[in-house]
């Protein structure tokens, strides 16, 4: 099984799931026959950065959920739609002007941990369907606030009138979508998300990343190691022998020089390479996440 990492480039228009199976009809007329699976779903309406895990790679996922993403995304005041982007039906308008000086005000002020409504048209599960799902069908239903991380909220400048290019830095789980009808609501008016390029996910950014086309000409060269997920990690050095008795689920004792903190998650290795992520007990090792 081929373990790795690719940093693709979404174009717009695209779904998530498409560039997958694009990405995985690729593979597979290379001889590339791995698990596959992306870190993060962008808008159909989105590009930009999505990092696609191929192997056991696919196992670092929940090691990604706290990741800072940045975003560069265009609002417009004035109109509301169902989707809360350009996609989705008008279903509110009105005469507000926004002036550059009132949105660096309101943004300004974003940061910290928030209470955040995602859009009706998400993946949000309702009783185990998409909300999506039942925004489409036009059945009335809530979803419940839930906190994301919002580090920052940066006007970079106007585009046309009403309408303005932001870069947002947050954690993962947030709606960009939601930011524009919140950053309305403090101006007194509406708003819509009318275009989102995420240009970095973590350690992966545009500038290095590649677009379905590049990929189909030389697939191997674009399979990035699974180490540049657990660059943050602290590392610990074991024998062969420890990551056994690891592997047969016994916790292992650390040296003096390895790290004391506990709760600590830990990459292990050993002579062959990462064998994993472990949590340190104390003076304890015992794994948690197997990468070999």
């Amino acid at each position: 099984m081929l373990n790795g990492v690719i940093n693709l480039n979404k174009s717009s228009e695209m779904s998530s799931n498409k560039a997958l199976c694009i990405l995985k009809k690729t593979l597979f007329q290379n001889n590339i026959i791995t698990k596959i699976g992306h870190f993060g779903t962008l808008d159909p309406i989105a590009e930009g950065v999505l990092p696609v895990a191929l192997g056991r790679a696919t196992r670092l996922f929940d090691y990604t959920l706290d990741k800072i993403k940045i975003y560069r995304a265009t609002f417009a005041f004035g109109v509301e739609t169902d989707t809360l982007d350009r996609t989705g039906k008008v279903v509110r308008q009105d005469d507000k002007t926004v002036s550059e000086e009132e949105l660096v005000a309101v943004c300004s002020r974003i940061g910290g941990y928030v209470l955040q409504t995602p859009p009706l048209y998400s993946a949000k599960s309702v009783g185990g369907v998409r909300a999506y799902d039942l925004a489409r069908k036009g059945l009335d239903f809530e979803l419940s606030p839930k906190k994301v991380y919002i580090e920052s909220v940066k006007v970079l400048s106007q585009c046309a009138p009403n309408e303005f290019e932001l870069e947002i830095v947050c954690g993962g789980g947030t709606y960009i979508r939601s930011i524009a009808r919140d950053v309305a609501a403090e101006l007194g008016t509406v708003g819509i998300m009318t275009s989102l390029v995420r240009t970095a996910s973590g350690p992966f950014t545009i500038e290095n990343s590649v677009t379905l086309e590049e990929l189909s000409e030389n697939p191997y060269s674009c399979i990035l190691p699974m180490d540049i997920f657990l660059r943050d990690f602290p590392c610990v050095e074991v024998s062969r022998q420890q990551t056994q008795r690891m592997l047969n689920g016994l916790e292992i004792s650390l040296n003096e020089a390895d790290i004391k903190e506990k709760n600590v998650l830990v990459c292990v290795r050993d002579e062959d390479g990462i064998a994993g992520i472990a949590v340190n007990n104390g003076n304890l090792l015992k794994m948690k996440t197997w990468l070999k």
